[in-house]
């Protein structure tokens, strides 16, 4: 299974980036193996950063997405490309995996921003 991780950095010991369309880079990962398949350094445009990200995310199949915020547009991308969406980042990219596998992550069914930066603290 492939999926993505949104962090401030290129490998699993990297923090967690707790915004989505301007998440630092997109991490897919074989959570089987716990392998990096494929970093995305993320380069949001001005408008339409969460579009754009979820057009990244979707293009590459992901089975599901691990993030913090979503906006509405961004999440309606990926619900319709039938991207699962989890919320409950912890720490690194490795410890958010550990989480993801052991089922404490929480499924995101609509959109947890308004949007716009809206998720970034």
């Amino acid at each position: 299974m492939i999926i993505c991780l949104t962090t401030q950095g290129r490998d699993l010991d990297a923090a967690m980036d707790t915004t989505f369309g301007r998440a630092a880079f997109f991490l897919f990962v074989d959570d089987a193996e716990m392998k990096i398949v494929e970093i995305v350094e993320n380069t949001p445009s001005a408008h339409g950063a969460g579009v754009q990200a979820a057009q990244i995310v979707a293009q590459r199949k992901v089975d599901a997405l691990i993030t913090a915020h979503v906006g509405p547009n961004a999440y309606s991308g990926l619900a319709a490309a039938g991207v699962e969406i989890l919320a409950g980042i912890t720490g690194t990219a490795r410890e958010t995996i550990d989480a993801y596998r052991a089922g404490r992550l929480e499924r995101i069914t609509g959109a947890t921003s308004a949007g716009h930066g809206g998720g970034r603290r």
